[in-house]
């Protein structure tokens, strides 16, 4: 059977402190050689200068494939075709297309106006337009959080991919019954592309906690229950960290899954290590 790949997620750091993480991580997972990397893009384009310089010195630093999160949402046609013009010409040819975060004074769905995208299947359509980009596309194993059901986020689901999306990263999850079960779903629906898992290393359980509820992903009991007391234990919560994303990876390997995206939170150490799990 052969190996699986894998790719890795950073986001563009906010102060020197970050930077100074975030540059220290990327040498180390570069060496693990990753299929590729991507960088987020904050809502509403608040990242824009960021993505690109920190794609721009990570180009400098490595061959691996980098690709540009990017949201249409609040961003017309015109600019977000401009932008994408430049990533194009500065060698970026990898583009993870996503709706971007719904402002408050905005309802889903939104009302139709042909300057904007009104649909990520839209704009996966529009971004293939314009380039010949790899796009991968987002995907919610526990639904998104504003979707009205698993199977209106499926069907959104085949719509990207019948636009020509490359590929599906998960949203974290931590019980992996709930990725086969949503694959075996959206395989009964007709949805082609690969559904890649997008797991995540657990640096601070109560940051991760509070995350996740905006996500409205599911932290089960039992993951409660492993790092339960360690609020002051830093070593031994880093140590029930590992032991889990370690074990996350090597299951969904068994279970023949071809590739694995670390949400890695600018960090090597956890990352690293259930990377090396796997050989």
């Amino acid at each position: 059977m052969s190996k699986p790949t894998f790719s890795f997620e950073f986001f563009p750091p906010k102060t020197d402190k970050a930077a100074d993480a975030l540059w220290e991580a990327v040498p180390e997972l570069i060496d693990l050689g990753p299929k590729f990397m991507t960088v987020t893009y904050g809502a509403g384009g608040s990242t824009k200068d960021g993505t690109i310089d920190t794609i721009a010195k990570k180009m400098g630093m490595t061959d691996i494939p980098i690709g540009s999160h990017l949201t249409f949402l609040n961003t017309t046609k015109p600019e977000l075709k401009e932008y994408t013009d430049g990533l194009w010409d500065k060698g970026v040819k990898h583009i993870v297309a996503l709706r971007g975060d719904m402002p408050a004074d905005l309802e889903w769905p939104l009302a139709d106006d042909g300057d904007y995208f009104q649909y990520t299947s839209d704009f996966v359509e529009g971004l293939l337009e314009w380039h010949d980009f790899e796009i991968s596309v987002g995907a919610y194993p526990e639904k998104h959080p504003d979707s009205k059901s698993l199977e209106d986020d499926i069907r959104a689901l085949k719509l990207k991919c019948d636009a020509g999306a490359h590929r599906a990263l998960t949203q974290f999850f931590f019980d992996n019954d709930l990725y086969y079960n949503f694959v075996e779903k959206c395989e009964a629906a007709g949805v082609k592309l690969p559904i890649c898992p997008g797991i995540l290393p657990i640096h601070d359980f109560a940051s991760m906690c509070k995350f996740a509820r905006r996500c409205e992903a599911n932290v089960p009991d039992w993951l409660h229950e492993k790092f339960a007391g360690l609020e002051d234990k830093p070593e031994d919560a880093r140590k029930v960290a590992i032991d889990l994303l370690v074990t996350q990876t090597e299951d969904l390997v068994k279970n023949g899954v071809k590739h694995i995206h670390y949400y890695t939170l600018n960090k090597s150490d956890i990352t690293r290590q259930a990377v090396e799990a796997i050989g």
